[in-house]
């Protein structure tokens, strides 16, 4: 087990392939030891404080249950329970969770908040999500792929649609890292930054890996995994639903596209996903522009080869496995 314990978890950037392979390894031994019933409360008396700038079904479910099934109390902040950035700093907050709190969890705006925060706490911060990045996310994908197919390095990944912010960030810095095959597939003003394009591909270099950014959807060719990710995220005006959806519809995920990948290929979306009008914002946008169904096809969602809820439960899994290391030393809660 690589050195986790007391570390802040930020951004997949700052752990070695070896260390997110233990992250992968412990979450699959707690998976397993939930699903035998198996007590792995390890972390009895402790609490933990879960900061939601923006609120979630997925990362909130997660961090409690895998808080409650470590031993531990939550506290849940969300976005009026408490003064961070508006009566009191980044800072300050920080400083009074770390006193009262083991670990700290921040889902909200920018990576710059999340950094303040574990600059100032004393106690691990995780990263539940940030404009820039989502590593919890890319634990739980990983895992799924890796339950799926056996293995992660060689495999290749395709993102569709807008690849500049925490998703496509993210699944460009662990394909790296893990010696998969990246492409992200979009029109070029939706592309990574540059700079983080070209740190990833000397990551890519040393693990085998490839980085490859395309307007051509024939990407999906001999893909292994396709994904994708709404097309506006939260916080967003409503302004720019118009120029995404005129955009990104040729990079809809379809039939034809997972047709081109092959049977074998798998479907991951971290969701929420519009793939119908069973929204709000699904039904709006329907009536606004005359669709049916925005990232990706209800046919592909639905079809055998979507594991988007093999990797939503693992949210909390991995999510689990983050809290675990970074909290106990691997002494406490190795078996074997």
């Amino acid at each position: 087990m690589a050195a986790l314990y007391g570390r802040h978890f930020l951004t997949l950037r700052d752990f070695t392939a070896e260390e997110i392979t233990d992250f992968l390894d412990l979450a699959a031994q707690l998976k397993a030891e939930k699903k035998q019933g198996v007590p792995h409360d390890h972390l009895r008396g402790r609490n933990v404080a879960l900061i939601f700038e923006k609120t979630s079904t997925r990362t909130r479910c997660s961090f409690e249950v895998a808080a409650h099934d470590l031993g531990m109390g939550t506290t849940y902040l969300d976005p009026s329970g408490s003064q961070i950035g508006k009566k009191e700093s980044i800072k300050d907050t920080a400083r009074v969770l770390g006193r009262m709190y083991d670990g700290i969890e921040y889902r909200g705006y920018g990576q710059e908040i999340v950094e303040t925060l574990a600059a100032h706490a004393g106690v691990p911060v995780w990263n539940g999500l940030t404009n820039e990045y989502h590593p919890t996310q890319m634990l739980a994908d990983m895992l799924t792929v890796r339950e799926h197919f056996g293995r992660l390095a060689g495999l290749r990944l395709t993102y569709f649609g807008d690849a500049r912010y925490n998703m496509g960030n993210s699944y460009m810095v662990v394909c790296a890292k893990l010696g998969l095959h990246f492409t992200a597939c979009a029109p070029k003003k939706y592309f990574p930054d540059p700079e983080l394009v070209e740190t990833c591909r000397a990551w890519a270099r040393e693990s085998g890996g490839s980085i490859t950014l395309t307007e051509d959807v024939s990407a999906a060719a001999e893909s292994d995994v396709i994904c994708t990710d709404v097309w506006v995220s939260m916080g967003e005006p409503d302004e720019v639903w118009q120029e995404r959806i005129a955009d990104l519809t040729p990079y809809r995920v379809t039939k034809d596209v997972m047709a081109a990948a092959g049977p074998h290929a798998i479907f991951l979306h971290c969701l929420p996903s519009f793939h119908d009008l069973e929204t709000k914002i699904g039904r709006e946008m329907g009536e606004r522009f005359g669709i049916t169904e925005m990232e990706v096809t209800d046919e592909v969602f639905e079809s055998e080869q979507s594991l988007v809820f093999d990797e939503a439960e693992n949210r909390m899994h991995t999510i689990k496995a983050v809290m675990l290391a970074t909290l106990a030393r691997p002494e406490t809660y190795r078996r074997g």
